[in-house]
């Protein structure tokens, strides 16, 4: 799984709204520590709805370009907790550190002295792994990074005409 994500810069977010409807966006991400970390104003919608109901989704999925197969695009979903980290707290800077490294600096540091962004850590509950057809994963394991192949299902299979 990590090997898949490492070239991401950012991540689709499904989460709630206060409706219970699916709302998706995106932001950009850091994975450390065997957790995804997003830094977001809460101005944005998906912000509101991690605070009233703190699960998400999120999609990392194959850029069109690069898909060999439209219909197979190589994607991992994952279905996590989230809460927000504190300011105070040693895990905010040493994660805002590594945004300023994979990300600008200069962009990361102003984002920072915006009084709305927060930082929020979303661990990995569940979720699963699909590289084309016939080859769905689990994501398992210690720290839920690992695919595990899937047991006991037939495939896809063949509609009879």
């Amino acid at each position: 799984m990590l090997d898949f994500i490492k070239d991401f810069q950012s991540v689709v977010i499904g989460s709630l709204d206060e409706k219970g409807n699916p709302f998706s966006s995106y932001a950009p991400f850091v994975y450390t520590n065997h957790r995804t970390y997003i830094f977001i104003s809460n101005v944005a919608k998906h912000a509101i709805n991690l605070q009233k109901t703190p699960k998400a989704s999120l999609m990392f999925i194959e850029d069109e370009a690069q898909a060999e197969q439209i219909f197979a695009r190589k994607r991992i979903s994952l279905q996590c907790s989230s809460k927000m980290i504190n300011t105070e707290d040693e895990k905010f800077i040493s994660v805002m550190n590594i945004f300023k490294t994979k990300f600008s600096e200069d962009m990361v540091s102003m984002l920072m002295g915006m009084s709305d962004f927060n930082l929020y850590e979303l661990s990995t509950d569940y979720g699963e792994a699909t590289y084309g057809f016939g080859e769905a994963y689990n994501i398992g394991g210690k720290f839920m990074e690992e695919l595990v192949q899937r047991t006991g299902g037939t495939g896809h299979g063949h509609k009879k005409s």
